[in-house]
């Protein structure tokens, strides 16, 4: 029986952890019904299991064979959050939660990393080396990876993990079953920005007596858009998006203030701190030239996830043994979203890989996407991340074993 054999022999144990997770989903940091069902369905399997202090983080610890203290590690992660939208779809699973979905599909990220548990429990006499099982809330904007670090995932098993992988389905964008990736940046590092303009508020007949913050703040959002397409280098990618703009309470009032929100998203540090200062001076010019005030707040919040080249060409073998040929596919470019999992890549190799989970009857370019509230993600590709993940940490473990046996090349 190979691995993916036996993931699949697990598959409706693996779709029946998804749909309980999808029915009852949870946000933010706090997931107690989502925990006690990790806790639950790896209960009995001979992990080291720890939970987090400032969430309800699972990380558990699977031990190989090698025991000494240059055993290789590696480390999995699965996001288990989920989104505060209201679901859309007529699944017969569908969210028993007002507000609340898997609408980004960390219910199948959950339950795969499970299933990838109890594959390599089964072959936990022949693992050469130690597996960090990182089952992490709060991915959806509330750095619950880096609260994970804090509290010492990276080092459950004793020593730094020498690899580190994510799975993360895609309910459009490429066909079922297909493993997408890039070596290099993969996903953008994210940045907010937060304005607020105060003036002089009063009557909306006599402007001339008042310092409208309106007028400045719409000027604001455009004079950003065209410092963001001038003040930048052509070849250097960059978005902002301004979301929320928001003022006054009455048609024939002005006033007093003038709030802004934006998402800026980068690929590069060097650009990432020139947008900073470029934003904070455009609207402090703006609010002078309108004689109004401008507090400009520009606040790092992920860095840019950035792949280790020979582990997404290590990546991308595994999944082509498994998978068969055309199982792999390089992204031309980087997607525009963010990932806490960058924080885990900036402190070890690793890659971010992408597992398209596209359901029957849907065409990858017209799929709803994920975020949307008729997202729908196909239960077939269960075992096929559990297997992957599985996989991708028995072999480096193993390659990293071997690597260590080699003796060392003569010196001249």
């Amino acid at each position: 029986m190979t691995i993916l054999d036996d993931a699949h022999a697990l598959a409706g144990d693996l779709i029946e952890l998804r749909h309980r997770l999808h029915r009852r989903p949870e946000t933010g940091l706090d997931l107690p019904r989502t925990q006690e069902k990790v806790l639950k369905a790896i209960d009995g399997l001979g992990l080291e299991v720890s939970t987090g202090r400032s969430s309800t983080s699972v990380t558990a610890v699977l031990r190989g064979r090698a025991r000494n203290r240059n055993t290789p590690t590696v480390l999995l992660r699965g996001d288990m959050d989920a989104l505060p939208v209201q679901e859309e779809t007529d699944l017969p699973f569908r969210s028993e939660v007002d507000g609340v979905m898997h609408a980004c599909g960390h219910d199948l990220h959950t339950a795969m990393l499970v299933g990838a548990a109890h594959l390599l429990a089964g072959r936990r006499d022949t693992l050469a080396g130690d597996v960090v099982l990182m089952f992490q809330p709060g991915e959806e904007g509330f750095d619950g990876a880096g609260h994970m670090i804090t509290e010492g995932v990276l080092d459950a098993a004793g020593r730094r993990p020498d690899a580190a992988f994510a799975l993360h389905v895609l309910s459009n964008l490429t066909g079922r079953g297909t493993v997408a990736s890039r070596p290099g940046p993969i996903m953008s590092a994210s940045d907010g920005l937060f304005v607020t303009v105060r003036g002089r508020g009063g009557h909306g007949a006599t402007p001339h007596v008042t310092r409208d913050p309106i007028p400045a703040a719409c000027e604001m959002v455009l004079a950003l858009q065209t410092a963001m397409a001038r003040g930048l280098d052509a070849f250097a990618p960059a978005v902002l998006t301004v979301g929320t703009l928001h003022a006054g309470t009455k048609r024939n009032v002005i006033p007093d203030t003038a709030t802004i929100e934006a998402t800026v998203r980068t690929f590069s540090p060097a650009v990432r701190e020139t947008i900073a200062g470029l934003v904070t001076r455009v609207c402090h010019g703006v609010a002078s030239a309108h004689g109004v005030d401008a507090d400009v707040r520009f606040e790092s919040e992920y860095p840019v996830t950035v792949n280790d080249a020979g582990s997404v060409r290590f990546a991308f073998g595994v999944a082509t043994d498994l998978f068969g040929p055309g199982a792999a596919v390089t992204l031309p470019n980087p997607l525009g979203g963010s990932e806490d999992f960058s924080r885990v890549l900036a402190e070890v190799p690793g890659a971010m890989l992408f597992l398209g989970a596209l359901a029957d009857g849907q065409e990858a370019s017209t799929a709803a996407g994920n975020h949307s509230p008729r997202a729908v993600f196909d239960d077939g590709v269960l075992p096929l991340g559990a297997a992957l993940y599985s996989a991708l940490a028995e072999r480096q473990l193993a390659k990293r074993q071997l690597a260590a046996k080699k003796p060392a090349a003569p010196t001249a």
